[in-house]
């Protein structure tokens, strides 16, 4: 799942550093832009890693508009996005469901993963939960 946060960076004595307003605690740092850029990428992920196996991705806050930060003196603002796979941290349960079979031919016919389709629909509609 992708997660897209502002990221407040800093350069200090020919150095950066990096913030994330939403994420308490998560920092980064780097000689160049390039590399603090890719630093706070890492950061964010580690941040956003599950800590339990179960662990429910929608815990997350809502990222700030951007626009509300202010821009540090001789720093940026920027997005910092990520992708966190926490399907690799899920436990994964049976279900038996029925649909049409016209529905059944047509997506076996063109492949689809009935699984993939419905962890994604579901993960989906519960984002806008």
């Amino acid at each position: 799942m992708l997660y897209s946060y502002p990221a407040v960076f800093h350069k200090e004595d020919g150095r950066y550093w990096v913030e994330f307003p939403d994420l308490p605690g998560c920092f980064s740092q780097g000689d160049s832009v390039k590399e603090v850029l890719a630093n706070a990428k890492e950061s964010m992920e580690l941040y956003l890693e599950p800590t339990e196996p179960f662990e429910n991705p929608l815990r997350f806050p809502e990222p700030t508009d951007i626009s509300t930060l202010e821009t540090p003196e001789n720093g940026f603002l920027s997005y910092v996005t990520s992708d966190v796979d926490f399907y690799k941290f899920s436990k994964s349960v049976k279900k038996t469901l029925t649909i049409p079979a016209w529905v059944n031919e047509e997506a076996e016919a063109a492949g689809i993963n009935f699984s993939q389709a419905l962890r994604e629909a579901l993960i989906e509609r519960l984002s806008r939960i």
